[in-house]
């Protein structure tokens, strides 16, 4: 949705946007980038599909639009749940 917003106030040529995820759980030394390194993590994988004639200028700055989506943002930053119980 944030992709579309975005590229609808540009006036690109965007025509449609497809996102696939696929979750699954990993052990955290298999992850060289990751800053855990015990036990479990998360691993979302990510796939965009973006249709229209887009640039690549425009391309690369989809994917950057992306990345800076509330939802993504969400899930890539410190996650701190209180639950009270009532």
């Amino acid at each position: 949705m944030t992709i579309a917003l975005y590229a609808r106030r540009k006036g690109w040529p965007l025509t449609g946007v497809t996102v696939r995820l696929r979750h699954s759980r990993i052990h955290a030394n298999d992850c060289a980038e990751c800053e855990t390194k015990q036990g479990m993590l998360d691993r979302i994988e990510r796939e965009i599909a973006v249709a229209g004639e887009l640039r690549e200028e425009q391309r690369t700055k989809v994917l950057e639009i992306a990345n800076k989506c509330p939802v993504h943002r969400t899930l890539t930053s410190e996650i701190n749940i209180r639950t009270t119980l009532l």
